[in-house]
């Protein structure tokens, strides 16, 4: 939001939870497909188009080992990682002009292998299917479709997850953060900002279209152990 606010545009958000820092925001869940589906276009008739979809819609999923996957739970992380993110890019598509941009929110997770991460690896590599498959499909009519793949985010959703992580594997938290850090070559984690910046240059590159761009300190596995 800051990143695209800073650059003049007029941004509007749907989430579960309303957004005070975007100029205009609607509040839906994203597991009600219908409901949210009305949501986007209410959000979309205030602000009276839209030049740039970000999918950031993403739940975590359980942790586990693929032998205790909970068919529930993984179909939950589907309904919004995947299908809410296509119903809301279906609706803003329908308002979109030459130029435009598609700009998916992804993950590492899209293109490596993540143990005890059955239903988000799944999601999220789908999502980079999407993407190349959307930016065939729209490329013609002048429309962008990118993904970027953030690695681990420095904050409180990181902390969460190593936390869940912990639990599961029974290592300490401390232990879990090194190993993230030592999964890249840079061996650091990122910022929110870093995503939103590539994001704002993406909405304005007039050729870039169907890449999958990491920034992630150069990841080479998503292996903790």
């Amino acid at each position: 939001v800051n990143a695209f606010q800073s650059n003049g545009a007029e941004v509007g958000v749907v989430d579960l939870e309303e957004a005070p820092q975007a100029q205009v925001g609607v509040t839906a869940d994203a597991r009600d497909h219908e409901t949210f589906d009305l949501a986007i276009g209410e959000l979309i008739d205030r602000l009276g188009g839209v030049d740039v979809f970000v999918n950031n819609l993403g739940v975590s999923g359980k942790i586990g080992g693929m032998d205790s996957v909970d068919p529930g739970a993984m179909r939950t992380t589907l309904d919004v990682n995947v299908i809410a993110a296509t119903v809301a890019a279906g609706r803003c598509v329908r308002h979109m002009v030459r130029g435009s941009s598609i700009i998916n929110i992804v993950s590492t997770a899209g293109i490596f292998g993540y143990p005890n991460r059955t239903p988000y690896v799944a999601s999220k590599w789908a999502l980079v299917g999407l993407t190349k498959t959307w930016a065939m499909e729209l490329g013609e009519r002048g429309i962008k479709v990118n993904a970027i793949c953030p690695g681990t985010v420095d904050g409180p959703r990181m902390d969460r997850v190593i936390s869940a992580e912990a639990t599961v594997t029974g290592r300490t938290e401390s232990s879990i953060r090194d190993a993230y850090l030592n999964q890249t070559s840079m061996h650091t984690f990122i910022t929110g900002d870093e995503i939103g910046d590539l994001a704002v240059f993406l909405a304005n590159a007039p050729h870039i279209s169907g890449q999958i761009i990491s920034v992630d300190g150069h990841a080479e596995t998503l292996r903790t152990s």
